[in-house]
Protein backbone atom coordinates (compact mmCIF):
# COMPACT_ATOMS: atom_id res chain seq x y z
CA UNK A 1 0.00 0.00 0.00
CA UNK A 2 1.19 3.51 -0.76
CA UNK A 3 0.86 6.35 1.70
CA UNK A 4 -1.50 9.18 0.91
CA UNK A 5 0.05 12.59 1.17
CA UNK A 6 -2.07 15.55 2.14
CA UNK A 7 -0.89 18.95 1.01
CA UNK A 8 -2.18 22.07 2.76
CA UNK A 9 -3.93 24.35 0.29
CA UNK A 10 -3.19 28.04 0.11
CA UNK A 11 -5.88 30.60 0.97
CA UNK A 12 -6.68 31.12 -2.70
CA UNK A 13 -7.67 27.93 -4.49
CA UNK A 14 -7.02 29.58 -7.84
CA UNK A 15 -3.30 29.70 -7.02
CA UNK A 16 -3.42 25.95 -6.40
CA UNK A 17 -5.06 25.58 -9.81
CA UNK A 18 -2.08 27.24 -11.48
CA UNK A 19 -3.31 30.78 -12.13
CA UNK A 20 -0.91 33.70 -11.79
CA UNK A 21 -1.11 35.66 -8.55
CA UNK A 22 -2.92 38.58 -10.18
CA UNK A 23 -5.42 36.40 -12.01
CA UNK A 24 -6.00 34.24 -8.92
CA UNK A 25 -6.78 37.34 -6.83
CA UNK A 26 -9.24 38.59 -9.44
CA UNK A 27 -10.93 35.19 -9.72
CA UNK A 28 -11.20 34.89 -5.95
CA UNK A 29 -12.83 38.32 -5.66
CA UNK A 30 -15.29 37.58 -8.46
CA UNK A 31 -16.17 34.17 -6.99
CA UNK A 32 -16.83 35.77 -3.58
CA UNK A 33 -19.07 38.40 -5.20
CA UNK A 34 -20.95 35.72 -7.15
CA UNK A 35 -21.47 33.66 -3.99
CA UNK A 36 -22.79 36.68 -2.11
CA UNK A 37 -25.12 37.56 -4.97
CA UNK A 38 -26.48 34.05 -5.45
CA UNK A 39 -27.00 33.84 -1.67
CA UNK A 40 -29.13 36.99 -1.80
CA UNK A 41 -31.13 35.62 -4.73
CA UNK A 42 -31.83 32.38 -2.84
CA UNK A 43 -32.72 34.27 0.36
CA UNK A 44 -35.32 36.23 -1.58
CA UNK A 45 -36.66 33.10 -3.27
CA UNK A 46 -36.55 34.76 -6.67
CA UNK A 47 -37.15 32.79 -9.82
CA UNK A 48 -34.90 33.17 -12.84
CA UNK A 49 -37.34 35.66 -14.39
CA UNK A 50 -37.67 37.68 -11.18
CA UNK A 51 -33.89 37.81 -10.75
CA UNK A 52 -33.40 38.93 -14.35
CA UNK A 53 -35.99 41.66 -13.87
CA UNK A 54 -34.54 42.93 -10.55
CA UNK A 55 -30.96 42.87 -11.82
CA UNK A 56 -31.88 44.14 -15.29
CA UNK A 57 -30.11 41.26 -16.97
CA UNK A 58 -31.17 38.60 -19.47
CA UNK A 59 -32.29 35.18 -18.30
CA UNK A 60 -29.22 33.65 -19.98
CA UNK A 61 -26.97 36.00 -18.04
CA UNK A 62 -28.65 35.10 -14.73
CA UNK A 63 -28.39 31.41 -15.57
CA UNK A 64 -24.63 31.87 -16.15
CA UNK A 65 -24.42 33.68 -12.81
CA UNK A 66 -26.16 30.92 -10.89
CA UNK A 67 -23.94 28.34 -12.60
CA UNK A 68 -20.86 30.20 -11.35
CA UNK A 69 -19.48 31.10 -14.77
CA UNK A 70 -16.97 33.56 -13.36
CA UNK A 71 -15.45 34.45 -16.73
CA UNK A 72 -18.67 36.09 -17.89
CA UNK A 73 -18.75 38.70 -15.12
CA UNK A 74 -16.47 41.59 -14.25
CA UNK A 75 -16.01 42.90 -10.74
CA UNK A 76 -17.80 46.11 -11.76
CA UNK A 77 -20.90 44.30 -13.03
CA UNK A 78 -21.08 42.07 -9.95
CA UNK A 79 -20.83 45.07 -7.60
CA UNK A 80 -23.58 46.84 -9.54
CA UNK A 81 -25.81 43.75 -9.26
CA UNK A 82 -25.13 43.48 -5.53
CA UNK A 83 -26.11 47.13 -5.14
CA UNK A 84 -29.41 46.35 -6.90
CA UNK A 85 -30.21 43.76 -4.23
CA UNK A 86 -29.39 46.21 -1.43
CA UNK A 87 -25.86 45.05 -0.67
CA UNK A 88 -22.67 47.08 -0.49
CA UNK A 89 -19.12 45.90 -1.07
CA UNK A 90 -16.20 46.86 1.16
CA UNK A 91 -12.60 46.28 0.15
CA UNK A 92 -9.80 45.30 2.49
CA UNK A 93 -6.24 45.86 1.36
CA UNK A 94 -3.57 43.78 3.13
CA UNK A 95 0.17 43.25 2.68
CA UNK A 96 1.12 39.98 1.02
CA UNK A 97 2.16 37.21 3.35
CA UNK A 98 5.29 35.44 2.16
Amino acid sequence: MSENTITQAVDNIFLDLGFSSEEADNLLIRSQLILALTHQIKERGWTLDQTAQHLQQSNDRIKALTQGKIGQFSVDILIAMLNKVGMTVKVEICPKVA
